[in-house]
């Protein structure tokens, strides 16, 4: 590791963009100065925060705007009550019910609109998303937690015409109908011009797919407010307290997913503040924050001693579940899809040994640069195994969110790795930055699945190309003609 001094490029980092709505004096719709906006409320119920983020996008100009972001704790979801049936935990032994997951959605949803200033009923669309995919059997099996996710929702007052694809244009709001497409193309399954992974008989790879498919999507939009064109072939990878997401190729008018991760990715940092903290239940995201720290040789040293505990590699196609997620490896390689994991010990078996470590650090600046040192050397490892297996394509963008990816220095070590690599002649140009990944992604479905695009400024398509629509309508007409 060559030290952040001599880095010769700033990382890109693309971080959300709060904007105020307020409504119009007659209340018939939503403005903000003279943006027409699509607000979209992204629900998602992970491994260690349950969250509901408001966006609006600029439909005249194809950006993204935060709204409002409420965040709960999912190890404060109340435990379940008699009757209920536990249908699953968190990585971290939470028990879950149908019942409790619907009533942390409901309070979620109504709780950011009431602070953003807004009714639910103001909402154009919703999307629903989970990574808590632990201790579920197969992929299948994260068919209740939607279910659940879906109950909340409804409760909140969202109702399911806002929570489904339009089928025509005069379905959607008028407000945004002269921005539709669906008078020339149809939703298909592609969001951002990718097409979403499938074994040969159309067997999921990894259970917590949506979100992979979600955060490629919102790395696309959010690296527009950078310099850094991120479309097709890409590589995703959000390090939340899972890992995950996508490596796509350079097909048109889709792109394919080649490539898909699975594993630890927050849960790492996590359990290294445990230890720290000497607190059961404790994850990276109770520290409290510090501004200015070094990344010493101690942080450098302390990181090497945690790597000993973490695989990260090319799943075999005999196995079923890799750093708690279950997964199909024998249908990845039969699809020609590289599954790559990253996992402490097996399915988390060396959490311990990374809580001791955490528990020899005394001072809370040297914890902080050990982490993002770690999380550092997983992106590299990460990057090895693909360039190892010849899934690293020419001129590839390669896009990082998640909290375990993007905060502290870890942009800067990040971008140090890849420099020093040497895939890229200027790495900063390949490599982006991007904040709440997931909820700009939910953002980017609903437009999707509704036709709501800009050709003129395209989240299909290849890096540096132009719109795909042409492409798509010809796709599509032979749907009917084949």
């Amino acid at each position: 590791m060559v030290r952040l001094s001599l880095l010769s490029a700033k990382p890109r980092i693309a971080k959300s963009e709060y904007i105020s709505l307020h409504k119009k004096s007659d209340g018939a719709s939503m403005e903000a100065g003279s943006l027409s906006l699509y607000i979209v409320a992204s629900v998602e119920v992970g491994n260690t925060t349950t969250k509901c983020i408001l966006t609006a996008t600029d439909l005249t100009t194809g950006k993204t705007f935060l709204v409002n972001k409420v965040v709960k704790l999912t190890r404060n979801v109340r435990k379940p009550r008699i009757g209920e049936t536990i249908f699953g935990e968190t990585i971290f032994g939470i028990p879950l019910t149908r019942q409790s997951i619907a009533e942390i959605v409901r309070e979620c949803v109504v709780e950011s609109c009431n602070k953003a200033g807004i009714s639910v009923s103001d909402l154009d669309f919703c999307v629903r998303s989970t990574g808590v995919v632990a201790h579920f059997e197969n992929p299948s099996d994260i068919g209740t937690f939607i279910q659940a996710l879906a109950d909340g929702t409804l409760l909140a007052g969202i109702p399911p015409s806002k929570m489904v694809p339009a089928v025509i244009k005069e379905n959607l709001p008028e407000k945004v109908r002269r921005f539709s497409f669906l008078d020339k193309v149809f939703f298909d399954g592609s969001v951002a011009s990718v097409l979403p992974p499938r074994g040969s008989t159309g067997a999921e790879i990894v259970a917590n797919e949506m979100e992979g498919e979600l955060s490629t999507a919102g790395i696309k939009e959010g690296a527009k407010w950078t310099d850094v064109d991120f479309r097709n072939p890409c590589i995703s990878m959000d390090f939340g307290t899972t890992f995950k997401g996508r490596i796509t190729n350079d097909d048109l008018p889709y792109a394919r997913t080649i490539g898909n991760f699975c594993g630890l990715g927050g849960a790492i940092a996590d359990a290294i503040v445990k230890g720290f903290l000497k607190q059961k239940d404790a994850s990276a995201i109770d520290l409290k924050f510090e501004s200015e720290y070094s990344i010493t040789e101690e942080a450098i040293d302390l990181a090497e001693e945690i790597h000993k505990h973490i695989r990260v590699e090319k799943l075999a196609p005999s196995c079923r579940r890799f750093g708690k997620i279950p997964v199909n490896a024998k249908a990845a390689e039969e699809a020609g899809i590289l599954l790559v994991g990253c996992d402490v010990g097996d399915n988390g078996s060396k959490f311990d040994e990374l809580e001791k470590i955490g528990a020899e650090i005394e001072d809370r600046k040297l914890l902080l640069a050990t982490i993002d040192v770690v999380m550092a050397k997983v992106f590299r490892r990460v990057l090895e195994v693909i360039h190892s297996n010849g899934f690293l394509l020419e001129n590839i963008a390669i896009g990082i969110t998640g909290r375990a990816g993007i905060t502290g220095k870890k942009p800067w070590l990040i971008l140090e790795e890849l420099q020093d690599l040497g895939f890229f002649k200027k790495p900063e140009k390949n490599l982006v930055f991007v904040d709440d990944g997931l909820a700009r992604g939910a953002a980017v479905m609903a437009r999707c699945m509704n036709a709501l695009g800009n050709p003129k400024n395209p989240l299909g398509g290849l890096r540096f190309g132009g719109c795909v629509l042409n492409e798509r309508i010809k796709l599509q007409s032979g749907y009917f003609t084949s």
